[in-house]
């Protein structure tokens, strides 16, 4: 198997998981705002991955496998550093919702790729714009995470608990659309 650039790029992604996580932990002063420049980094090169893809028509089967893979897993991994850092009840219910809408979603759309009915179940507006709300909240939180003065964490609890709505509401739509076909027998 050949590996073409915008996969290459996603790979790179999922190799800044590692270096995510240890910065994170890291006893420098600026560690948060590090931790968020690499979480960035990460958000950029994806899209800049699918750019490329379309760009140079570099698809493949495996990029297109892995690149919400390695964005699920950024964000996972994102979320749970965020909870152990903070753990309020708040937190973790948020972090479920959108760890377990991912996990449901990613689920449904294999079930339905299986019976050749993957196109039911296309990524909807409001899902990108989940995913805005969802990459802001987690930078803001990531920086504040180690401030001190936690101005701004407030902030980022209430844009993730937005990201969180938007999260359920685009899994409606997407268990809406898959609704005619899930109580068919095999």
């Amino acid at each position: 198997m050949r590996i073409n650039s915008p996969t290459w790029l996603t790979l790179f992604r999922i190799g800044l998981l590692p270096v995510f996580v240890v910065v994170f932990y890291l006893p420098w002063r600026f560690s948060s705002l590090a931790a968020a420049v690499v979480f960035v980094a990460a958000a950029l090169t994806d899209g800049l991955d699918g750019w490329l893809a379309r760009r140079l028509r570099a698809t493949s089967q495996f990029g297109a496998f892995l690149d919400p893979v390695a964005d699920k897993l950024m964000v996972t991994v994102a979320l749970f550093l965020l909870v152990a850092d903070h753990p309020t009840a708040l937190m973790a219910v948020t972090a479920a919702v959108i760890v377990g809408r991912e996990i449901a979603v990613s689920a449904l759309r294999e079930w339905m790729a299986g019976l050749g009915q993957r196109s039911r179940v296309r990524v909807q507006w409001v899902g990108k714009l989940k995913t805005v709300f969802q990459f802001v909240a987690i930078v803001v939180l990531l920086v504040e995470h180690d401030a001190g003065t936690l101005r701004f964490y407030k902030v980022g609890e209430s844009l993730l608990l937005l990201a969180a709505a938007l999260t359920l509401v685009s899994g409606m739509g997407y268990l809406r659309a898959a609704w005619p076909l899930l109580g068919e027998p095999d």
